[in-house]
């Protein structure tokens, strides 16, 4: 059975932003690759209306998904308004199903962005649920066991403090070419924050890299909730920070 990997982003881009390295390694690992996307970005322009911007925001997750070979899961939920609610749950639930994953990969529940911070939350608290046959989506109960779940980096590691890292340093331009997809948002990230997407990517590669002993890395940290097991990793040829539970 091939192994699967799903990772769960707020918006279009933030998997590639945040975690685009990994996701090219499991790709080379030959693990099936998901990307499952909450919201529709319609707020992320200051020029195009909402329904504009989403459909364009729609194609660059698409094209960048396609690029690895990631298979898509667009739930489509407004940008900067998702709620826990039983509507998202059922999608993130189903979401699930659909990539039967061995490993889920999602945000930090303290991270700056609301949608970020609930996309992890949810994420964390309905893991289980995705095997509860009463519960039912669309798509079936899955088979495998609880998947390790970890929680990708923040914002320029503002708040976060890693446990384990992936090394993405012969990755990185592959992550370059991810986050190229999403070419409507350079401009946006300049406007809202005042910094390049290309510093965005490289400085955080760089930092998490110095701290791991390798030129560039990406950096998680588990969810340690009853039910899961981490003795053994299942991130790729991971790195261990301070405190990992090996």
């Amino acid at each position: 059975m091939t192994n699967s990997v799903l990772f769960v982003g707020a918006h279009p881009d933030d998997i590639e932003g945040f975690c685009g390295g990994t996701a090219v390694r499991y790709i080379q690992l030959g693990w099936k690759v998901f990307f499952c996307i909450a919201t529709n970005g319609n707020v992320g322009s200051y020029t195009k209306p909402r329904d504009e911007i989403a459909e364009i925001r729609k194609g660059e997750a698409s094209r960048a998904a396609s690029l690895i070979g990631a298979q898509l899961i667009w739930l489509g939920f407004d940008d900067e308004f998702l709620i826990d609610s039983v509507e998202t749950r059922h999608s993130f639930i189903n979401a699930m199903r659909i990539a039967d994953p061995d490993v889920v990969i999602s945000h930090c529940r303290t991270d700056y962005n609301p949608d970020h911070s609930i996309t992890g939350y949810i994420v964390d608290e309905c893991l289980h649920m995705a095997a509860v046959p009463n519960i039912v989506t669309k798509n079936p109960p899955t088979k495998k066991p609880i998947p390790h779940l970890y929680f990708m980096d923040t914002p320029a590691g503002v708040g976060f403090d890693p446990e384990i890292y992936v090394d993405i340093t012969d990755v990185f331009e592959k992550k370059v070419e991810l986050i190229a997809c999403h070419e409507s948002q350079n401009e946006w990230m300049k406007k809202i924050f005042n910094y390049e997407m290309d510093a965005f990517l490289e400085i955080p590669a760089r930092y998490r890299g110095l701290q791991a002993g390798v030129p560039m890395a990406e950096a998680y940290r588990p969810s340690y909730r009853w039910g899961r097991n981490f003795v053994k990793h299942y991130l790729p040829d991971c790195l261990p920070g301070k405190d990992t539970h090996r």
